[in-house]
């Protein structure tokens, strides 16, 4: 899709990550590395356990499909002329050096920018370009620790603890990837390029699924407990020990959950371990019986164990043939072996081999212009030679946007700055819960027009799910909902009614693009699947999303993230050695998919605008996701290595830990990477093991423990929950939180788009909409109906 584009890469193992999926998209990829080899060339694992700058896994899992040119930009001045000339031709930079780093050299987006107006420039950096902590020192770790997912991932009675292999990160650069495609899109219609800032603090952020914002919307902030989520009273457990291992149930309530749970205790009834008092609750509406105390606690308590006494008398294998048998929301821990082995990604052919050796594959599969697996990961500075004798390269710029045009089009966005990539753009959104939702909400950001249908029979599962606005439990209350929806329009249909069809078949005719997370069969059985919209609209994208894709034994199983990150690999390998697996906190996978999903569905519309040419996007959220998770996989089908739980420890930095610090549940996270900072980190502290360190931290605040260290340049932040998070100084700066007008709360508080453009700048304009908040607009503005058809419709049921 993106093969007409050149690509710079001049990232370190921060950003390695944004490449390879745009590799993935089709473009050409240079990796600009320094004398030596990357950062991540010196990371472990190690093919073989043999230490070399060719043989890091690190390096393999981020570095297929590149070629790798060594220019010695801080020593050389023939060099940076190299790269200059490089950049001239280009369509995309990607960098992860300090802010105004490369500016210094003269390599910044203002001087290439000079000689390629058409050049994307993207900065993907700890904390954004500007602020007041936009130059401390950092670590993932220490990112993670300033995003809020860390402080509600763990046991409660010890330190907070990072996923089993580093995230922070890898959310940034595929959040780039995003940005990168959306910019190359825009270009298509200006000619110019722009300047991509991506913080990954705003953008792991999005791994507290929206619990950021409980404080500033007058509700209690989350608490930590390891396979478990505590909100208020309501302990919610996620995780339950069976005969040979652990499980991942979604034991809820509500419309959407509710049936699920009510099966469950069907089946533990059916096998003697409940009475028909508890097989018969109501679990549509128990949330509200426990809200309002007319269920006690106690009972709800009473339930789980009945659970967890019927779970540990099976096994994983038994519980997920019931889940699959009985429509159950319970999924196996598995871990990177088992992963590996899955019947579910082997039937989908979603390993590739290269040279031999076993990678995690294709993100998504795509039926006009498939994915193509990237060659190996280059040697050091193998095309060095050939890429610096190649003759000059113009960007691939549309040849009919003569100078004239570019220059208008310049003016143009001088005078209108508020003009954004994906204006005129039109999504009709079926998506549902997090992964979908979160993907639209930033095609909605870039300015797309997003149409959000819901059904008021089968409400939401977002609307059920805090945190809630005052801590008022309603369906126009959820943070979360507001934040995953910001800026769409929303209606209401019932997709059961024949005259619902053929309103979705006329937004079909209107959109470019069409997004469900329906199970297969579902759009299928409405006669929506991909056939029939293509039949009326032969340009249409449609991207259908769910846990494990559209076909392989695990396709009708529906579910959420916590189910995907727990059946591809992430909770195994996330806790402390000596205790269960824990799980990075929620449903991970709902928070790291979406950015592979934005940058593909993306790159499909600027594919179409260049071709005419539409297609079917099958996005697995697990196949996706498992690319976080590369390093592990490697050391696993090349080392046979199962990566193991090791709470806070790292197999190169050190120290690297969580320290208590001094008030309730206060933390900090301290990792250095190099001599220079643990030195400095003794000199404060007065040492270097982790009982000095405890010693020191424990007497000070947050603030006054990164304070000193920073000071002096060692990598630290404050572990931040919601209040923290609230009056963090560089969240503020960077306008993360945006409060916005509500029809029906007054206003709610949401999280602002996780990076900037510098030439069309992304906004949120509303919060999500109210339930069919935009039904009548919809039908009349969009689709012209008249008050006759309005009514025939209201009448049928078809409007909900």
């Amino acid at each position: 899709m993106l093969s007409p584009y050149r690509v710079l890469d001049l990232t370190d193992d921060r950003g390695q990550l944004a490449g390879l999926i745009l590799a993935y998209l089709g473009a050409e990829v240079i990796a600009i590395e320094p004398p030596g080899g990357s950062m991540s060339r010196h990371r472990g694992p190690f093919a073989g356990d043999v230490i070399d700058p060719d043989r890091s896994l690190t390096h393999w899992a981020y570095n297929r499909g590149k070629r790798s040119v060594v220019l010695d930009l801080a020593g050389s001045a023939d060099d940076r002329a190299a790269l200059t000339r490089l950049a001239a031709g280009a369509d995309v930079l990607i960098e992860t050096g300090a802010p105004g780093e490369l500016a210094a050299l003269g390599l910044g987006y203002d001087a290439l920018s000079a000689a390629n107006p058409a050049l994307i420039y993207a900065s993907i950096t700890p904390f954004g370009q500007d602020g007041p902590r936009a130059h401390w020192a950092a670590t993932d770790l220490t990112v993670w620790a300033s995003a809020g997912p860390m402080v509600i991932t763990g046991d409660d009675d010890r330190a907070p603890l990072r996923p089993g292999i580093p995230q922070a990160f890898v959310h940034g650069a595929a959040e780039a990837a995003g940005a990168i495609t959306a910019a190359l899109y825009e270009r298509g219609r200006s000619g110019l390029g722009q300047h991509i800032d991506v913080s990954a603090q705003q953008s792991s952020a999005q791994a507290t699924q929206s619990y950021i914002l409980s404080t500033l919307n007058n509700t209690t902030p989350l608490e930590r407990g390891a396979g478990i989520v505590k909100a208020g009273p309501l302990v919610i457990q996620l995780l339950w020990p069976c005969d040979d291992g652990h499980v991942s149930i979604t034991f809820l309530f509500g419309t959407a959950i509710g049936p699920a749970t009510a099966r469950l205790v069907q089946w533990m009834w059916e096998c003697g371990y409940c009475d028909e008092a508890t097989r018969d609750k109501d679990w549509l509406a128990y949330g509200e019986l426990l809200a309002t105390g007319a269920e006690p606690m106690s009972e709800y308590e009473r339930v789980k164990k009945v659970v967890g006494a019927f779970c540990a008398d099976r096994t994983k294998g038994e519980l997920l043939a019931g889940a699959q048998e009985r429509r159950l929301l319970i999924a196996p821990v598995l871990m990177i072996d088992d992963v590996v082995h899955s019947e579910q990604f082997a039937d989908r052919d979603y390993w590739v081999d290269v040279d031999g050796l076993r990678y995690p594959g294709a993100f998504a599969k795509l039926s006009a212009t498939p994915l193509v697996a990237p060659s190996a990961p280059p040697a050091l500075g193998a095309e060095t030679t050939a890429v610096l004798a190649e003759p000059a390269r113009a960007p691939s710029v549309d040849t009919s946007l003569t100078a004239a045009s570019l220059a208008a089009a310049s003016l143009a966005a001088t005078a209108r700055p508020t003009a954004r990539p994906l204006e005129g753009v039109k999504v009709l959104d079926l998506m549902w819960v997090m992964a979908g939702p979160a993907s639209t909400r930033v095609i909605t950001d870039l300015g797309a027009t997003v149409v959000r249908v819901e059904s008021s029979h089968r409400i939401e599962t977002a609307r059920t799910l805090t945190p809630f606005k005052d801590g008022v439990i309603a369906i126009e209350s959820s943070a979360l909902f507001a934040n995953m929806n910001a800026g769409k329009l929303g209606m209401t249909l019932d997709l059961t009614k024949p005259e619902a069809r053929d309103v979705v078949l006329d937004l079909v005719r209107w959109a470019d693009v069409v997004t469900e997370s329906f199970s297969p069969k579902a759009m299928r059985g409405w006669g929506l699947d991909y056939a029939a919209l293509r039949a009326v609209n032969p340009k249409i994208i449609m991207v259908s999303s769910c846990l494990f894709g559209q076909s392989g034994p695990l396709s009708l199983f529906a579910g959420y993230g916590t189910m995907a990150s727990a059946m591809s690999g992430f909770f195994g390998i996330t806790g402390w050695p000596d205790r269960s697996p824990c799980g990075p906190a929620g449903a991970y996978t709902d928070y790291i998919s979406p950015r592979f999903m934005t940058a593909t569905l993306i790159a499909a519309l600027d594919h179409r605008r260049r071709t005419g040419q539409g297609q079917y996007i099958d996005f697995a959220q697990a196949e996706a996701s498992m690319h976080a998770l590369a390093p592990a996989i490697l050391e696993y089908t090349i080392n046979k290595r199962v990566w193991q739980r090791a709470g806070n420890d790292d197999s190169v930095y050190a120290p690297h830990g969580v320290f208590r610090s001094a008030g309730d549940d206060r933390w900090v996270a301290i990792a250095c990477t190099n001599d220079v900072q643990r030195d400095a980190l003794a000199g404060v502290v007065g040492g270097l093991d982790d009982a000095s360190i405890g010693v020191w931290t424990a007497t000070r605040s947050p603030d006054e423990a990164t304070d000193a260290l920073q000071a002096v340049g060692v990598p630290s932040y404050g572990v931040q929950n919601s209040p923290h998070a609230s009056v963090d100084p560089q969240f503020l700066h960077r306008r993360h939180f945006a409060t916005l007008p509500h029809p029906a709360v007054g206003e709610i508080t949401i999280e602002g788009p996780r990076f900037r453009l510098s030439r069309t700048p992304l906004a949120a304009t509303a919060p999500g909409p109210t339930m069919g908040q935009h039904t009548y607009n919809v039908l009349t503005d969009i689709l012209g109906y008249d008050e006759d058809r309005f009514v025939e419709l209201l009448t049928s049921g078809a409007i909900e």
